[in-house]
């Protein structure tokens, strides 16, 4: 058994990026944990019957994951900047002292939204084997919308180099994403079921296998 932790700057990244990996954990009986940092709220505009139903998409991944324990940082969405960034730290810091997870999953270090990019250096600070000895696999997951948007420069590609066959758990993963109902669009738009699925077919195609979700693995400790 493993205790793996994702972590997503809003809530639908982690199944975007992980979701038939999260699955896959599962089925396995690893302990998933779940790590989200920002929030809607009202007092950011957002209406109290959004903030409720975003609160309801939450519970329903959470019970459809298996997750042990969600984590809330409740920063205001669209809000991270390298000035949060001093008080984020303790905070995720925090979170793997209490679970100590053997694996993390994160999202990509240049994704488009700003968000994300915090995120990652956030967390990234909390990896440091001699602080937090337990991590032994640190994962960047790509989220569609986000990482494919990046400016394409040599310093900010996703390198693919770790696959995880999915071809068991795609349509559960579509299915979940249907929870996050106002994320979702018709194609062409990129967070569409349609593309979803296309990214797993051309990522299973990769290594041979039928749908996979590709990560870019920053560090492997083997002990």
């Amino acid at each position: 058994m493993k205790k793996v932790i994702v972590i997503s700057a809003h809530p639908d990244d982690e199944i975007l990026g992980a979701g038939g990996t999260l699955l896959k954990h599962k089925k396995n009986g690893d302990k998933i944990y779940w790590l989200i940092v920002t929030n809607v709220l009202e007092s950011c505009g957002f209406s109290k019957e959004r903030v409720c139903s975003r609160q309801k998409e939450i519970e329903k991944i959470s019970e459809a994951l298996g997750v042990e324990k969600v984590f809330l940082l409740n920063y205001p969405t669209m809000s991270l900047s390298t000035s949060t960034l001093i008080e984020m730290v303790p905070k995720i810091s925090k979170v793997f002292t209490e679970i100590e997870p053997e694996i993390v999953y994160c999202l990509n270090r240049s994704d488009a939204h700003s968000d994300h990019r915090i995120t990652f250096d956030a967390v990234m600070a909390c990896t440091k084997s001699f602080r937090y000895p337990f991590i032994k696999q640190v994962l960047m997951y790509e989220c569609i919308s986000e990482t494919e948007f990046a400016p394409q420069l040599p310093e900010k590609v996703f390198i693919p180099n770790y696959f995880v066959d999915i071809s068991s758990f795609l349509e559960e993963k579509l299915e979940l994403m249907k929870i996050y109902e106002s994320e979702v669009g018709e194609h062409p738009f990129p967070r569409s079921l349609r593309n979803i699925e296309a990214l797993a077919t051309y990522r299973g195609a990769s290594v041979g296998v039928e749908y996979a979700e590709a990560f870019q693995l920053i560090k492997y400790i083997d002990k």
